[in-house]
């Protein structure tokens, strides 16, 4: 890949991912995201096909099931899926950057094969479990709790808001080790849920993104080996901080392909619909919105591609690329509120209405400026980075 000015040049391998999840997402994702958003069922035929396309796994090495490419390839793989449903988008997100990025970065060769490789190839479905009906953005207050009884950890406690908790097979839980050290006694541990203490419990009644199935998971005396640790005791807040930067990107990724969706449809309707004697299009309370939503999706991309670059330095270098992402994902996913909204109203009383999907874009759009850092959090974030002062 090449960057001259503010253009840039895909390489082949990067047109041919593009190209394959668009085409994958036209005929597999879009005739069914209606129903399964109705539904709120986990799509899990089409993620097993996903997976063998090698979209759960595409930063992963081929030697461990995924598809061996960089950074960029996963952000436009990811946005041509949201362009379709953003709910078969973040599964895949949260697949590729909250689960197999951690082992990635922090897994034993043992904890890889056993837990990495399945996920990467599609056969298992991962999550990532740090929220707490009480704890959010602040993780040190977290009121689960890891207790190590020899060769193993006593899990207790309640999470929630974990995307794939419903269905997941493995879960990377982070809870307290050392609860006096607030999020420094953070630690991460790798849960199988078919193991005693386990518990699936409430799902989420959803506004958006509601086939990517998110629930409440439950721990009563949860039995975890040591092995299962992910890195070392109090490592946790580190480790996810170090995650969620990836997750961002992701995030990011998401909403520009809900974000474009809007603005596709926008752009189609503008030219189709008549009004006072002229296509809608030809009247400037309609033309300036779509230029408006038209420029924020490419400056949207721009720090989306950025971000990535980052992270792809991030592994030569080791210098966190915090900053790229924060600023990525808090622009795109305003972006994409900012053009689900304009297409509703363009639409009118049509983009109000079910049949078509405006609605949903709109509906789906919200979550992304909540999770994996809300706005808020993230001009902290980067506005402490920019200035040292706290």
């Amino acid at each position: 890949m090449s960057a001259n000015g503010l253009g840039f040049t895909l390489s082949d391998e990067h047109k041919m991912i593009q190209k394959a999840a668009r085409d994958f997402a036209e005929k597999e994702i879009k005739p069914i995201a209606a129903e399964f958003d109705e539904s709120g069922d986990f799509p899990m035929e089409t993620i097993k096909k996903m997976g063998e396309m090698g979209f759960m796994g595409i930063e992963v090495p081929e030697e461990y099931g995924g598809a061996g490419m960089d950074t960029l390839s996963y952000v436009l793989a990811l946005e041509e899926i949201c362009k379709a449903d953003a709910s078969h988008g973040t599964i895949m997100s949260v697949n590729n950057s909250l689960f197999n990025y951690a082992f990635l970065n922090y897994g034993t060769e043992e904890q890889k094969q056993k837990y990495m490789v399945p996920v990467a190839k599609g056969e298992k479905i991962g999550a990532y479990s740090l929220t707490e009906p009480m704890s959010g953005s602040d993780a040190g207050t977290m009121l689960s709790r890891a207790v190590r009884e020899g060769d193993e950890y006593i899990i207790n406690g309640r999470k929630s808001w974990v995307t794939g908790g419903p269905v997941a097979d493995y879960i990377l839980l982070y809870t307290m080790t050392e609860p006096e050290k607030k999020h420094r006694g953070v630690t991460a541990f790798i849960i199988d849920a078919e193991q005693p203490g386990f518990i699936r419990a409430k799902k989420e009644p959803k506004m958006g993104i509601r086939a990517s199935a998110t629930s409440e998971l439950v721990f009563e005396d949860y039995r975890c080996p040591v092995e299962n640790r992910l890195g070392e005791e109090g490592e946790g807040f580190k480790l996810a901080m170090t995650v969620l930067d990836a997750g961002r990107i992701g995030v990011a990724s998401q909403a520009l392909g809900i974000a474009e969706a809007a603005y596709e449809a926008s752009v189609a309707y503008a030219k189709e619909r008549e009004s006072f004697g002229k296509k809608i299009g030809q009247f400037q309370g309609v033309g300036f919105q779509l230029a408006d939503m038209k420029t924020r999706i490419e400056a949207s991309r721009l720090l989306i591609y950025q971000s990535a670059f980052a992270k792809e330095r991030y592994k030569d270098t080791g210098e966190r690329y915090t900053l790229e992402a924060a600023m990525a994902k808090l622009f795109a996913s305003e972006t994409a509120n900012f053009c689900a909204n304009a297409a509703v109203q363009i639409h009118g009383g049509m983009g109000y209405s079910k049949e078509l999907p405006i609605e949903k874009y709109y509906r789906d759009a919200k979550i992304t400026e909540i999770y994996e850092g809300t706005s808020e959090i993230l001009r902290m974030v980067i506005s402490r980075l920019e200035t040292g002062l706290r």
